[in-house]
Order: structure tokens, then sequence, then C-alpha cells
């Protein structure tokens, strides 16, 4: 199985693009906030069984994927304060010791575009934040650090390409099967 580890700031355009890349390859999309909003119903986010649970979730994904045979999967994550650092390195471990492969990919935009993208209607169907204020504060505050993500194979400013055209560019440059 392939695991597409797509990663970048709130109102990057992760799930966006995770589902247009879905439908051009037909990998599934295991986006983040299933398991966030699911933990929420019961924990503070960030609590610690918040904290280990999400990622015990993840991962238990991740490995039954490789074992199901499913061909791929597309994975959205946000980093931030509460993940453990070690636990990009722990997926790509689970991956690739159940026989599997992980790629990165990484989207970038400017600031302004987040910005603008925060309050957007789709990000309210899931638990994801929706506030500017919300965002820069935890921005000033180095909670969306990403500087303990691996290096990503790809990386889309998804300011400048639209999802359809990121969508394409990552399937090009990771030479995935289209459907």
């Amino acid at each position: 199985m392939k695991l597409i580890f797509i990663f970048g700031m709130p109102a990057s355009g992760k799930l966006t693009v995770a589902k247009e890349l879905s439908r051009l390859t037909g990998y599934k999309v295991f986006h983040n906030h299933l398991v966030v909003d699911l933990l929420l119903s019961v924990f503070d986010f960030g609590s610690k069984p918040f904290v280990e649970l999400r990622e015990d979730i993840w991962l238990s994904v991740f490995t039954q994927a490789c074992s199901s045979g499913l061909e791929g999967l597309i994975f959205t994550f946000a980093p931030e304060a509460t993940v453990r650092p070690e636990f990009p390195r722990e997926a790509l471990r689970a991956i690739e010791s159940a026989g599997g492969q992980c790629e990165f990919v990484e989207l970038v935009c400017s600031l302004e575009v987040l910005k603008a993208r925060m309050n957007n209607e789709s990000r309210r169907q899931f638990q994801k934040m929706t506030s500017v204020e919300d965002f820069e504060r935890l921005h000033a505050q180095g909670s969306l650090d990403d500087s303990y993500m691996p290096k990503a194979k790809v990386v889309i400013d998804t300011g400048i390409l639209t999802p359809s055209q990121s969508a394409e560019r990552i399937a090009s440059e990771l030479g995935l099967d289209r459907d």
C-alpha cells in the first residue's frame, strides 16, 4: 500500500486536494478530522487521552490498510503542538514495517490566503479552525510548527494552483496510477 501523507497549515487545502487526488487515483481519503472529531465527542482537545488515542487510531488505520491489501490511502495532517514530533516518523515506520510505502506531500500558501479561507463554509463540516484570531494567536505562539516533519517529496503552493491542478501534479510527481 502507498500512503500519501498530505500535510500543511490549517486552510492550506489538504482535504480539498485529497478529495481531488482520490478522484484521480481511486485511493481512499482518511483525513485527520475523522479521528479528531470522534475524540472531541469524549475528550478535550490536547488532553492526554485525546493525544494518545488520536495517534493510536491513526497508526492502527495505517497498518490495517496495509494488511488489507488496499492499493493506496491519502491521509491529511496539520502539524501542531499537541502532536508528538515523533508521530510522522512513527507513521513512516508503521507503514514500511507493514510492507507499505509512504510519500510526504506538503501544501503551502501565503498567510493572507490561509486567513481568507479560514472561515469557508466547507471548514464547518468538521470541527476545523475557523477563527482568524485563533489562527493568528497559535501561529504567533509557534503552535503550528512543522519543523519535525520529514522532508516532503512534493511541495505544492495551493495559493497558485487549483485543487485539481494540485492533485494532478501530486499524481504525476509521485507516479500514481490514475483510475
